[in-house]
């Protein structure tokens, strides 16, 4: 699958935050769409991984609800050219991930990355990036906090917190199985807190992060390793 839009991938910081607050307002003039977990529904997890080397791999991974069935799986391997910025991270793995994506087959009906979405100091994240470039609903399941106020999640596995920022419902945090440590789930392009928190915990299998984005995250650094 092609994205189906596109636009220059800067390697200094100005420039991107320029791309980044010019994409954004595009991105906002976009509806969201509905999307729920049912049978057959295609969900990809995204992710990249580093070598010491300044090589990297980024990997898609395609899985079939509700069994989790892997369908497909894509990688692409090259350098990160931009730099590690907060707030900048779709400027260092897009085009990787990008790249991934093209080589699928079949397109996913929504994508889950280990990154932000509107839970981003700039309510856009990679996440939401990547989603408007390729057209395709998106989510953003972070390990870790960005934006927003929250209180505790509770214990059990579905419990969810609303992560808050100027009256703004940005996110979630969210424990995705009973007494571990909650994952950050945030709506990316074209998709709802409602069913991105929905999809998220359809996906879960037996480890805290969703089992679509744990698999990219294992293929891409196998794939890394075979690359060497």
């Amino acid at each position: 699958m092609k994205a189906r839009r596109a636009h220059q991938w800067p390697e200094d910081a100005e420039s991107a935050r320029r791309i980044q607050g010019k994409v954004r307002e595009r991105a906002e003039r976009c509806a969201p769409v509905r999307i729920r977990p049912r049978d057959g529904l295609l969900v990809a997890g995204a992710d990249v991984a580093y070598g010491q080397d300044g090589r990297a791999v980024g990997g898609v991974v395609v899985l079939r609800l509700p069994g989790l069935e892997r369908v497909e799986e894509s990688f692409s391997e090259g350098n990160a050219r931009f730099p590690y910025v907060p707030g900048l991270l779709a400027f260092r793995e897009g085009p990787l991930l990008l790249e991934a994506f093209a080589k699928l087959r079949r397109r996913p009906d929504v994508a889950l990355f280990d990154a932000a979405g509107r839970a981003h100091p700039e309510r856009f994240g990679l996440a939401t990036h990547l989603g408007y470039l390729l057209d395709l609903p998106t989510i953003g399941c972070a390990k870790t906090w960005l934006a927003g106020r929250h209180s505790a999640a509770g214990p059990r596995a579905g419990d969810a917190a609303t992560l808050e920022e100027g009256g703004e419902a940005i996110g979630a945090v969210l424990r995705t199985r009973d007494g571990i440590r909650p994952v950050f789930v945030s709506p990316g392009f074209a998709t709802s807190l409602e069913d991105s928190l929905a999809i998220t915990m359809a996906c879960v299998g037996t480890a805290r992060i969703p089992e679509p984005v744990r698999q990219a995250d294992i293929g891409a650094r196998a794939a890394l390793r075979s690359a060497r």
